[in-house]
């Protein structure tokens, strides 16, 4: 087996990594958003889970490839 196939996954979980921290900074940035303004908690709640699902979707889709590169070439 090639070495390529590992280097790739490698660089697709650490991509998945990044996705982690997006995702933890965008609830910490919400929820203290929440704290200095109670009025916007409804509509910054509805924003931070959509947010949450379009990183967490970047997340499944670099586990994927990873997935992909090392059991299917």
């Amino acid at each position: 087996m090639e070495w390529g196939y590992f280097v790739g996954a490698g660089i697709a979980m650490i991509s998945c990594g990044f996705s982690a921290i997006g995702e933890g900074l965008l609830c910490a940035h919400a929820i203290d958003g929440m704290s200095r303004n109670p009025e916007m908690y409804g509509k910054l709640r509805t924003t931070m889970i959509l947010g949450c699902a379009l990183v967490e979707t970047t997340g499944i889709y670099c586990l994927l490839v990873a997935i992909l590169c090392l059991f299917v070439h």
